[in-house]
């Protein structure tokens, strides 16, 4: 697993020749409602173990909670379970709305 800083990631999600990643929104329903990045796959934390299948093991994953805690923790379960290519949103959401999009709602 990588650590990503909303800088990085936004770089990443502007540039169309790069492959896109997963962005794996694993906070809560009313957390992703106030705030959160376009085309993010809310699945809460809690609810991973049994989604993760439904992911793609080679594809890049972003994962994104608040401040980065609980999407390290899912990463690293994600990095257990031979998923190949993670990164970790330094900062979460709220370090997106300080330093990257200021018209996000923060919480």
């Amino acid at each position: 697993m990588q650590q990503l800083s909303a800088a990085q990631l936004n770089e990443w999600l502007s540039n169309p020749s790069r492959t896109q990643p997963i962005l794996l929104d694993v906070r809560e329903p009313w957390e992703y409602q106030i705030a959160h990045l376009s085309n993010a796959q809310l699945m809460p934390m809690h609810t991973v173990p049994e989604q993760m299948q439904t992911l793609d093991k080679q594809a890049p994953v972003v994962v994104i909670c608040h401040h980065g805690v609980r999407s390290m923790h899912i990463a690293r379960l994600l990095e257990h379970h031979q998923f190949t290519d993670l990164y970790n949103l330094s900062g979460g959401i709220n370090a997106w709305a300080h330093s990257v999009d200021l018209d996000m709602a923060v919480y």
